[in-house]
């Protein structure tokens, strides 16, 4: 093209912001031009999302909200993930747990099923005796404290978050030390991902069931009574007790079982109710136990876990 029959620059604009068309745009305008590019292309691919999908929230989260490392190899971290919601697992007396699919669409090696347990907040919640548990915790946000004691809105959603908080970070301090856990991939505000345990055709999904609803033969039955014992002597030795624990609270996941359900974890040094607790698990535990005909002893199993929380 002849010089003479290039556009003008733009003269109504300032002389600072005029330019010569042949030049390049500065590279301010660049990067403008490409976010704007990507946030297109993001809406794009957010209008292909349906109503039970969303992106992975992995990267989206602190580097001190995911799980312990090394990270297991199930555990999907690729941006290119989608989660996909495939319905209700469980509800419980402060959340509900629902079955996620987390996988890079077309690549069948990097997919898993997660469990998200999502905590409803006081005013939705059937569980109310939360001082009990909560005694020995301490709130370091002025504003936290006060929203709490006041039992506003916000504070509502802080309580929410609190008990997500403390049941991840007991998973991972309890995965670590080798209890029978599920691993904890992630917490985003008053939602926990963490290991499906169950099993899966990869169109089936089928949830392992509570103890309380199996019917075990003798010599599975003590297995699991062994097991018990050893994942309450994991949390005794780390200074802490369910709290909770019952049939409901574990898992029988073929020949081994699984501690669920931990976010009213006590300090056994620390609450004043903690061995008060720590009793009741025993006496809940062996009973069960003892109502399928295995011979066992609640105090027995309480002075051992004693011994070894001191």
């Amino acid at each position: 093209m002849p010089e003479h029959d290039l556009p003008y620059p733009d003269l109504s604009l300032p002389p600072a912001l005029a330019r010569d068309p042949r030049t390049p745009p500065p590279r301010r305008l660049r990067r403008l031009a490409d976010l704007a590019d990507a946030e297109a292309e993001a809406g794009v691919l957010d209008a292909a999302l349906g109503d039970d999908q969303r992106w992975s929230t992995w990267s989206a989260v602190e580097k001190g909200q995911r799980g312990p490392e090394p990270h297991p190899d199930w555990v999907v971290t690729a941006d290119a993930a989608l989660d996909t919601e495939l319905g209700l697992l469980k509800t419980g007396k402060e959340a509900d747990v629902f079955l996620l699919e987390r996988a890079v669409p077309g690549d069948p090696a990097r997919r898993s099923l997660l469990a998200a347990k999502r905590y409803r907040d006081l005013d939705h919640r059937s569980f109310r005796r939360d001082t009990v548990y909560t005694e020995d915790r301490r709130v370091r946000r002025t504003r936290d404290r006060r929203a709490l004691d006041r039992k506003s809105r916000y504070g509502r959603q802080v309580a929410a978050g609190q008990w997500a908080a403390a049941e991840f970070a007991a998973l991972c301090e309890l995965w670590s030390a080798g209890a029978p856990v599920p691993y904890p991939v992630q917490i985003d505000g008053d939602e926990i991902l963490m290991e499906f345990v169950g099993t899966s055709d990869g169109v089936s999904h089928e949830a392992a069931p509570r103890l309380a609803r199996t019917r075990p033969d003798r010599d599975l039955l003590a297995s699991w009574w062994d097991q018990v014992r050893d994942a309450m002597a994991v949390l005794a030795r780390l200074g802490y007790a369910h709290g909770d624990l019952s049939p409901y609270n574990v898992l029988a996941d073929g020949d081994r079982i699984v501690v669920i359900d931990l976010p009213q974890v006590v300090d056994l040094v620390a609450n004043p109710f903690g061995t008060e607790l720590l009793l009741r698990d025993c006496r809940t535990m062996a009973a069960w136990f003892a109502s399928r005909g295995l011979e066992t002893d609640a105090d027995e199993l309480f002075a051992v876990l004693l011994a070894q929380a001191w």
